[in-house]
Order: C-alpha cells, then structure tokens, then sequence
C-alpha cells in the first residue's frame, strides 16, 4: 500500500483554486500571513534588539484577562509581558503602553473589582492559604505544651475565647464574656476570618492572602528551654512552603498577611545565640515582604502593625455593642484615678513603683497590686469592676511598651494615662486616633523619674467638661477594640477584626497603584517606621518630633516577654 503524498501549491495556485468560491478563505490567508508578520516583527524588536525574553499571550487562550479590559480596549489585541528581572516583578514600564502596562501585572483582575459597584465584595475579597495542620491546628492538639506556665487548653475553647464568665456580681453584661487569653489572638482572628464575608477560592480576585499560621503559639512552646534550631523550624518551614505557591509569585509575598497574638520582640531574635530570646521569623527575608500583626509592634521596622490585644468582651450581635456602651456612659466613678500591676524593682527606669507609692497614699487612688499566686489582678470581674468605677486608668510600661490592661479599661470606659507613646500611640494607629488628647491622657515618664510630677494634681487640672468628653470619645472607640465571638457576624458595627482587614486590604491596593504609575519611596527610612503612621493625609516627608527621645536607642537586649 502506497502511502498517498502532499501536494504543496504555491501561494498563486492556492489562490487560483479557491477563486471561483467565496472570499473568507483568501481573507482568512492574508490575516494569518500578517499575523505571522508582526509576530516575527515584535520578537526581532524585543528579543534581538532589547535582549529581552517575551512572552505574548492572546486574549483567547486567558479567558479571565478579558473580563478586566477597560472598555476602550479592543479584546483582540495581544497582551505583551516582558520579563527583566531588574525591573519591579519583572516590569519594563518606559516599553509599554498604557494598555501593556496595565495587563502586565497579575494584579490587576483583582484591583479591577473595585470599580464593579454591583459587588459588594468589590475591592474586598481574601484568599486564604490552606496551610498543613503542622502550622496551626496540630499546634491545638497540643495545647498543654503550648505555654511553659499556663495550661492553654480552656483558654482556645470556645472559639479561641476561653470558658463564659459567669456575671455573678453583675459587672458584665449576661452573655459574650469569657475568660479570654491576652496572647490568643491567633486563633481568634483565624476563627472570625471563617467568618468574613468576601472570602475567595479563586487568588487573582484577592485584594489580599491570608495566612493562617498559629505565629503566637509557634513561638510561645519553645520560648524556654529549646535550641534557636527548634524555635526556628516552622517559620522556615512556612516560608520554604509558601514561597512556592502561586500566589506568592504575584507580589512576592506583600500582599501576604498573618497574625502572630504576641509581642514583635518574639520574633526578633538578633543572632543565632542560644541565649537570645525568641526566633527570628521577622528577619527570614521572606517574611519581611508580608504585614505581621501583632499586639505589639516594634517602631522601627516596617513589616509589623499592632493590633489590639483582646478583652474578656465578645459581642455576637450590633445590640450586644450597643447595649455596654449605654451601661458605660451612666456609671458614677468612685475614685479619679486607678492602677492594677506589680513594681519592677530590678529595672531603674520603670515608674510603677512611684506609681504605686502615690496611689497609696492618695484617697482617689484604687489600687490592684498583683504578684504571682492567686491575686484579684487575675479575677477579670475584679479588674473590671476597679475600672468600671475610676475616671482615669494608669496604663505604665510593663515588661515591654503595652499592656493588655489599657483594652480592658478603654471597655470599661475609662480614660486611660499612658507614660509612653510607644505604648498606645504609635502602635495601634489603625484603631486608634492620631490626636491622642481625644480619648487619653500623656505624662512623659521623665516627669515622674526626674521631676517628681504629681499624677493626681496633674488629672485634677483637666476640666470636668473635658472629662466627660475624653470619656465619651473612649466609649466610642470600644468596637474597634474589641473582637466579635468569631462564630457569629455583626450588621453594621466593625470590630478590632474588621478594622485590622480593611487596613491590609488598602496598604496592599494602595502598594498595586504605586506600583503601577511607577511611584516609589526611595527616601523610606526603616528605622523611622512609627513616624510614618502619624503623618498626616499627603504628608510624605518625616520631621523632628517631640518623641524623638523615646527611640533613639533601640532596644537589644532581646529579653522582652510581654507584660
């Protein structure tokens, strides 16, 4: 059997054949032909030329890049990325069009959601890794070994939110209180973004990508007693696991974030000496290009953001909010000013025993001492109640700047005196106001160490009507401070959770338009990360500040354990 042969005509013959039927065919050649054209065109300019690789993709074979083409754009025209890997995630903008630029980036489907009005999800969406149990719900499976000195497991019961409190002596309301952890934020924030609304299966919608790594809890087991090898392993096990998903490559990891329910200085340890204190997460150059949040973050680097540290209240619903707030606003206060927490007799610098010593000897003056053992600075109806019945709330540095102790007595509604802005100010500026006189007090701890400055005579100069102002202005702030029972959803009132998403949504948006129009802050100084918070709106350059002399010098030591 003879194997039949191909004719190949010439171009004429071809032509020639199909003249007598319809046109479509000869058409259809000469498209194909100037197809061919303009591809060996553009390879000789880009490739021969420029040295550059091309990579030129049809509309046609990438179904979702059409949905996202503005509507001037004719969808027939091919989408140009070019690869350079000196440029920003491989971008040569001076090459591009405007049409080009805009499609070389794998962000842009999801940035175009934004403009759709009809979703109300629009600009919203988050894309949650599922990460291997190793990294989050293994760790609850072993709760007994998650803290050297607290048995954890009641306290990730119930949601993350620890037993219910019983409101026997009626200072709580008579549901949504429980015996909340102050380092258990990791598993509550993963538990309330079960919850989020705009969750997404498909990562190019995302406006961001969560990352629901227990962070706390890692760094909390081996903290005491273990090798900086065993404190290490599972951050670098996240990142190695991370870095080769695809929606890494996408921004190389900053549109990526976490929650890590302990203080910054966890996770920063400064050498691989055994004796420093924490593993080195936030130093893993990977790592670096995601948002930490943490209940304390550090003011000299740019990858963390403090976050609230959580209360004993948990609202399941608007009412429950709304409620608590009323309650506030008609309590009489029975003394002007108030303190629960321990000296610090080994560190020269703390004011808490001055503090203590004048609240001793004022008659306005309650105080909580709390030691180790049993103490009412460990019965939350206790510490709540001293609050709920003082104008102001004394709210020194502990063992590092915050202290859980300012959230709780801000939902009492008391006017909290903080000594140092590294514990309010400049950390939790996605929650709190810039104009700090609105809702606190300051009095700088070098009037108490150096001048002896009378706390009391300074709180009984502040008018009665700024007072009630500054106790208002508290009130309000309560839902931004507060975490929601993650098994429920508020309408209209927006928690630490709520506020804490849409502030990584708009920096993570915010960096796609910088990116695209080109824009960059070569001029950043990292070590003058909490300045740039406090800036104001279209305010680029940072100046001398009056708390310059809080960070100066910061602090090495690495032995930060919370407060």
């Amino acid at each position: 059997m003879r194997r039949r042969t191909t004719e190949i005509l010439p171009l004429d013959a071809l032509m020639e054949k199909g003249r007598g039927k319809n046109h479509k065919s000869q058409l259809c050649l000469l498209a194909l032909l100037s197809v061919f054209f303009w591809s060996c065109f553009l390879y000789f300019h880009f490739v021969v030329l420029s040295g550059k690789s091309i990579i030129i993709t049809s509309p046609e074979s990438n179904p979702k890049s059409i949905d996202n083409l503005p509507n001037h754009v004719p969808v027939n025209r091919p989408i140009i990325t070019i690869h350079n890997p000196e440029t920003d995630f491989g971008i040569e903008r001076e090459r591009l069009s405007d049409y080009e630029r805009l499609h070389t980036y794998p962000f842009m489907r999801a940035l175009r959601t934004v403009e759709n009005k009809s979703d109300p999800c629009g600009g919203r969406y988050i894309y949650v890794h599922d990460l291997p149990p190793m990294f989050n719900e293994d760790m609850l499976k072993e709760c007994k070994g998650l803290s050297l000195w607290t048995n954890m497991c009641k306290f990730i019961s119930n949601g993350g939110l620890g037993p219910p409190l019983e409101n026997i002596e009626g200072v709580f309301s008579n549901t949504g209180w429980s015996n909340t952890n102050q380092f258990a934020v990791d598993v509550i924030f993963s538990n309330r973004m079960k919850q989020y609304e705009c969750l997404t299966n498909d990562s190019s919608l995302a406006a961001a990508v969560f990352v629901p790594f227990y962070a706390g809890f890692d760094v909390a087991r081996y903290l005491w007693g273990h090798n900086v090898s065993t404190r290490d392993a599972a951050s670098l096990a996240l990142v190695d696991w991370l870095v080769e998903r695809p929606e890494w490559g996408v921004m190389g990891g900053k549109d990526h974030f976490l929650v890590a329910g302990r203080i910054t200085w966890d996770f920063r340890r400064l050498s691989d000496s055994e004796s420093d204190w924490g593993n080195k997460l936030m130093f893993l150059p990977a790592a670096k290009n995601m948002s930490m949040l943490v209940v304390e973050s550090s003011p000299w680097n740019e990858n963390d953001y403090g976050v609230p540290y959580p209360t004993y209240f948990h609202p399941a619903r608007d009412d429950d909010v709304f409620t608590w707030q009323d309650r506030m606003r008609k309590l009489e206060h029975k003394h002007l000013f108030c303190f629960a927490g321990a000296p610090r007799p080994g560190n020269p610098k703390s004011i808490r025993g001055q503090i203590i010593n004048e609240c001793k000897n004022s008659k306005v003056c309650k105080l909580l001492e709390c030691d180790f053992g049993e103490s009412k600075c460990h019965s939350p109806s206790s510490i709540m109640q001293m609050f709920q019945g003082s104008v102001f709330c004394l709210q020194p540095q502990g063992d590092s700047y915050t202290r859980r102790s300012a959230f709780d007595s801000m939902l009492a509604g008391c006017i909290p005196v903080f000594f140092h802005p590294g514990s309010a100010y400049t950390q939790y500026t996605w929650h709190l106001p810039k104009n700090y006189s609105q809702y606190s007090v300051f009095i700088p701890e070098g009037d108490i160490l150096m001048k002896n400055v009378s706390i009391e005579q300074r709180l009984r100069e502040i008018s009665m009507e700024k007072v009630k102002e500054m106790r208002e202005a508290v009130i309000n702030l309560i839902p931004r401070l507060v975490y929601a029972d993650p098994r429920s959803k508020m309408e209209t009132v927006k928690d630490a959770f709520d506020v804490a998403v849409e502030a990584v949504i708009d920096k993570v948006t915010k960096l796609r338009r910088d990116i695209i129009d080109g824009r960059r802050d070569d001029d950043f100084i990292e070590e003058l990360s909490w300045k740039y918070a406090l800036l104001d709106e279209g305010q680029e350059v940072v100046r001398p500040h009056e708390w310059d002399p809080f960070f100066s010098k910061p602090k090495k030591d690495g032995k930060f354990v919370g407060s």
